[in-house]
């Protein structure tokens, strides 16, 4: 987004992308995906066991919210109540990953992950939940991960026009490639495992095409719904520069290493 107008925010090009499932202990239910895999309790197990039914979309004194708070920090963010009591949502309080227990940079010794919605609901280091009226009116709940159309900048913002950014759009990406790889000619298989993937895990796609010279390779998605990426970076560019969902392109040489 910067190489069409600055954006304040962090570079994370395609590194933001992050994929993972969960396998819960109280309902001792398991899901095939791929790269990190996330152990711990559903929050919708846990609100049950202190008299939150599951699927409430209010409690008896109004709350409508949960939100988590960072142990030592400013960090907070919330998520609406019936999402977190949805056991299909499968909002988890992680102490594992990948079978083993949290390292202090994914957030031990507790942290939230929130399937389909953004990483920045999914709060490291927890210390508290708690279930409020109105959502969490935290700092990067109300004066970041907002998305503004292009014609927003500066000096015309204005934070409670926005609500906070919750779900993902449809995206993609070339993971196996970057810019200006040099490959030989010939056809390129991308292998994939499609028993491998659940709801809300990465799914794969197995493409082969004959690149006889150097060229661009672009990475499109359309979902079930027909909702698909934007072309071009210009029509979603954003003052944050959050969300950059355009197509992802990737140069691509051909020619014969010299290694």
């Amino acid at each position: 987004m910067s190489k069409t107008r600055p954006v304040k925010g962090v570079g994370w090009d395609v590194g933001a992308i992050g994929n993972g499932y969960e396998a819960y202990v109280l309902t001792r239910d398991f899901m095939h995906a791929i790269l990190a895999v996330w152990g711990g309790a559903k929050l919708a197990d846990v609100l049950a066991l202190v008299g939150i039914p599951n699927c409430s979309r209010v409690t008896p004194s109004g709350q409508k919210h949960v939100e988590f708070e960072e142990n030592g920090g400013p960090y907070t963010a919330s998520i609406p109540l019936i999402q977190a009591t949805n056991p299909e949502s499968v909002v988890l309080l992680a102490y594992e990953m990948n079978g083993e227990t949290l390292n202090r940079d994914h957030g031990f010794p507790l942290r939230v992950i929130v399937p389909g919605v953004i990483g920045a609901r999914s709060v490291k280091w927890l210390d508290s939940i708690n279930i409020i009226v109105e959502e969490c009116q935290g700092f990067f709940m109300q004066r970041d991960y907002k998305m503004f159309p292009p014609s927003v900048d500066w000096n015309n913002i204005s934070w409670p026009t926005r609500r906070p950014q919750m779900d993902f759009p449809v995206q993609s990406a070339i993971c196996s490639l970057e810019d200006a790889n040099l490959v030989k000619p010939g056809t390129f298989p991308t292998p994939t495992d499609r028993d491998l993937f659940d709801k809300w895990a990465w799914v794969l796609f197995e493409a082969e095409a004959n690149i006889p010279q150097s060229t661009e390779i672009v990475a499109k998605a359309v979902d079930v719904a027909g909702n698909v990426q934007p072309e071009n970076v210009d029509v979603i560019r954003n003052l944050m520069g959050i969300l950059n969902t355009s197509w992802h392109r990737v140069q691509v040489r051909i020619g014969h290493s010299n290694l």
